[in-house]
């Protein structure tokens, strides 16, 4: 008898029950056979937030916990609404469906390496000529239409005031030193003004990261070939999606910088001042916002005595 996928508290719950792959991956296999799908040497995938599994060369199972249904719908919807919009390719959904509580889909699998295996072994103008092509494909996916993602959860205009209040008590808990939290009060009075909430919205992954992207071989080197994971998928104002690779990959260099941003459609004189500070503003927001673990500059604590010093750090002029 297959085993079936249990009710579980919350994620803490969760993350401990995937530990053991014999629990729930008769489950997959089960579920892939009741497509008509081969499921023969499953390849399990380690990272990621939810349950993701190779079938084959061709396809990925993607089972999302109770819990985190939002982010299956938010996946559904994105990768429905992005369909034939992009220049680079996404997964494309072919079977979805539910099993004891827990939705899941069937797509396509990309081909390409991901891109946290390479990234840090590119040579430098290889990592420019990606970050360009990132800041591409970000303004790429805001220029498509929001569809049924205009009525996701959460709306901007919430998210923000959201944010703002719980911001401090956030990244005290999370270690942020005293010199950077001393300027909370001052950066999240401008937020209210810096960031804007009545501007038309556009589709925000809020995570090209590398982990999100696959890199392939070309005559000129490496370039990007895939993106995928839109779990977190929201609408709202288009920089805020230049704050992961602001973080994860920039690191403080400014040609890294000017490729991310010109690939995105702003020059180097749109990085002034009050732009930094809403980045700077919309980087301490971010859902997932962590800068001692996110911020890939070496020793950027010591580096910056404040904000100010710090997003002048993050983004070079």
């Amino acid at each position: 008898m297959t085993p079936s996928l249990p009710a579980l508290a919350d994620y803490e719950a969760f993350h401990a029950w995937r530990a053991d792959q014999s629990r729930w991956l008769p489950v997959a296999s089960d579920v892939a056979h009741g497509h008509g799908l081969k499921a023969t040497s499953p390849h399990v995938f380690a990272t990621g937030t939810n349950l993701v599994v190779g079938l084959g060369d061709d396809l990925i199972l993607k089972l999302f916990p109770p819990m985190l249904r939002g982010q299956f719908v938010s996946e559904r919807a994105s990768l429905r609404q992005l369909r034939g919009q992009l220049s680079l390719p996404i997964p494309e959904i072919l079977f979805e469906g539910e099993r004891d509580g827990w939705p899941y889909l069937i797509v396509t699998r990309l081909h390409g390496v991901v891109g946290s295996e390479v990234w840090p072994g590119l040579p430098e103008d290889q990592k420019e000529r990606v970050l360009a092509q990132i800041g591409a494909s970000i303004a790429e996916v805001q220029r498509a239409p929001l569809g049924e993602l205009a009525s996701i959860e959460p709306q901007w205009a919430d998210f923000i005031p959201k944010q703002i209040e719980g911001c401090r008590a956030r990244h005290t808990r999370l270690g942020l030193p005293p010199k950077f939290l001393a300027g909370f009060d001052d950066i999240l009075r401008d937020a209210a003004t810096l960031i804007p909430l009545d501007k038309p919205p556009v589709i925000l992954t809020g995570e090209y990261i590398p982990e999100n992207f696959l890199l392939s071989r070309d005559g000129n080197g490496w370039r990007l070939s895939g993106l995928f994971d839109f779990g977190d998928v929201m609408t709202g104002f288009g920089e805020y999606d230049l704050l992961g690779p602001s973080a994860f990959m920039t690191a403080g260099v400014r040609r890294r910088v000017r490729s991310l941003f010109e690939g995105f459609g702003y020059s180097s004189a749109d990085i002034h001042p009050a732009m930094k500070r809403r980045l700077m503003a919309l980087m301490l927001l971010h859902q997932h916002s962590d800068p001692i673990r996110h911020i890939k500059i070496e020793g950027w604590q010591e580096k910056a005595g404040d904000l100010v010093e710090l997003q002048d750090l993050v983004w070079p002029t």
